[in-house]
């Protein structure tokens, strides 16, 4: 009824026209994915190579042994960073049999902030390349002068061949979960950002009316405490929104449902369902407004 089958399919395309910079994000946990790109990723980064890409690639505590690290990321940029074919270091490959106990950042060049001088950033990025166990190698394309080509359009006979993007200009390996390596990447993101206009004045915090913020907070509660299909069902109404005399707020909502089985699963025993929802969602309001709140909710079959 939404159309949600296409929207998942249209709206990386309508996200990549507007990026400034696009993450890969892999998770190298799966073994049976983690050692190719799907065919739409590549057919995305290849519509539009002029827009800047980083991999990342994620989980990389759960793999034991450092030397999967470097095939994965030689299978997923096609041995190519940044202009650069990537090395392993000799003292690696003796060492190929240890543990992963840290993730590894790997960085084939500094972007122009980072080489501010007394850049924290800058110097972050060129110890952790001296650990990465990548090194930097001969330049592709490069006729001898340092510099990488841009990324050239691939068709679709090309990329029926490609297993990896060999446009990344970085390689990020993190923990998410515990939190290693996060905050490198989000620096990284925040040098790269990029000026725009606001979209809204400064002093706006929402475009959301006060009512679309009541209904949504009370809609994240019975999402919350019903299960299965049942939230889907309710339907919101608000009665009553009147504000008091010393500035409080008095709100009814009906909650409408479909079936009577549905409403006795969101009033809940002795009512204790929609006694939490209320309380809670109450509380949410009152924090959200900066006033007292009063909420009470009333179930009907619709």
């Amino acid at each position: 009824r939404h159309n949600l089958d296409e929207a998942m399919l249209t709206d990386p395309w309508d996200s990549m026209k507007r990026a400034d910079l696009v993450l890969v994000l892999v998770d190298v946990s799966d073994h049976w994915t983690r050692n190719s790109l799907s065919k739409e990723v590549l057919k995305c980064l290849s519509q539009f190579p002029h827009i800047p890409s980083v991999l990342v690639l994620n989980k990389v505590d759960i793999l034991k042994k450092k030397f999967l690290l470097l095939e994965i990321a030689t299978d997923l940029t096609e041995g190519i960073v940044n202009g650069k074919k990537l090395g392993v270091k000799s003292a690696l490959k003796e060492d190929s049999s240890s543990s992963a106990k840290s993730p590894l950042h790997i960085t084939q060049a500094s972007p122009p902030e980072s080489k501010v001088p007394g850049s924290p950033f800058g110097q972050e990025k060129n110890q952790a390349q001296e650990g990465s166990g990548l090194d930097k190698s001969s330049d592709v394309g490069g006729a001898g002068t340092g510099e990488a080509q841009g990324p050239k359009h691939h068709g679709h006979k090309d990329l029926k061949d490609m297993k990896g993007w060999p446009h990344f200009q970085e390689i990020f390996m993190l923990a998410a979960l515990r939190g290693e390596e996060v905050d490198t990447l989000k620096r990284y993101l925040l040098m790269q950002a990029k000026p725009g206009p606001w979209e809204f004045h400064s002093d706006v915090l929402t475009n959301q009316s006060p009512q679309e913020i009541c209904d949504n907070i009370i809609r994240e509660k019975v999402l919350e405490y019903l299960p299965l299909e049942v939230p889907y069902g309710v339907t919101q109404v608000t009665d009553v929104w009147e504000e008091g005399e010393c500035g409080e707020l008095l709100i009814v909502q009906s909650l409408l449902v479909p079936r009577e089985s549905h409403k006795r699963m969101l009033i809940g025993r002795g009512g204790r369902v929609i006694s939490r929802i209320a309380r809670e969602a109450g509380q949410d309001l009152m924090n959200a407004f900066l006033c007292e709140v009063r909420l009470k909710l009333k179930v009907e079959v619709k």
